[in-house]
Parts: C-alpha cells; sequence; structure tokens
C-alpha cells in the first residue's frame, strides 16, 4: 500500500460549496474503511482547496474512490490532483 495526497481546489462559489457540503462529507466518511486517512480544508486558502490522505494500491484506486463524489457530480472541483506521497518522517512513516 501507498501513500496518496489528493488536492481539492474548488469553484469559487461559497454558496454552491456550502449546498453540497453535507452530503460531500457523508460520502467522505464512507470512505475511511476504504483507505482514507485524513481530510479537511485549507481554513485560509484562496482559491478554496482541501486535502485528502489515503492509503491505496494506486492513484487510479484513489481515483475511482472519488468518482461518487458529490462536489464532484455537481461541479464544485475546479481542480482534483493526486499526487503519490512518500512520508520518511513521522507516523506515516514506514
Amino acid at each position: 500500500m501507498q501513500y496518496f495526497a489528493v488536492h481539492y481546489t474548488y469553484v469559487d462559489d461559497a454558496e454552491l460549496i456550502a449546498r453540497h457540503r453535507p452530503d460531500h462529507r457523508a460520502f467522505l466518511s464512507g470512505l475511511t474503511d476504504k483507505g482514507l486517512i485524513a481530510g479537511g480544508a485549507y481554513p485560509d486558502a484562496t482559491p478554496p482547496s482541501a486535502l485528502l490522505v489515503f492509503k491505496a494500491e494506486s492513484a487510479e484506486t484513489v481515483s475511482e474512490l472519488l468518482t461518487g463524489d458529490p462536489f464532484r457530480s455537481n461541479d464544485v472541483l475546479a481542480d482534483v490532483r493526486i499526487v503519490h506521497w512518500t512520508p520518511v518522517i513521522g507516523i506515516f512513516a514506514e
């Protein structure tokens, strides 16, 4: 298993984000048993954005897990980047 950082960048529409946030968070909560380790918004970021950390077999696996995200289906996401991450210090280091 490998670690992956998922960087979400949201559209600049606070109302749209707020409208779909409850469903988005419920969806992500359902991924904790499928490899989602942590997630959260960057509170002061411009444009609004967030980070998700997964432990999974591949970037493709992570991408497939995220296809059902309500933020994706409701055009809340301006950009999604999935990056392989190799922690060398701290609780995730192996």
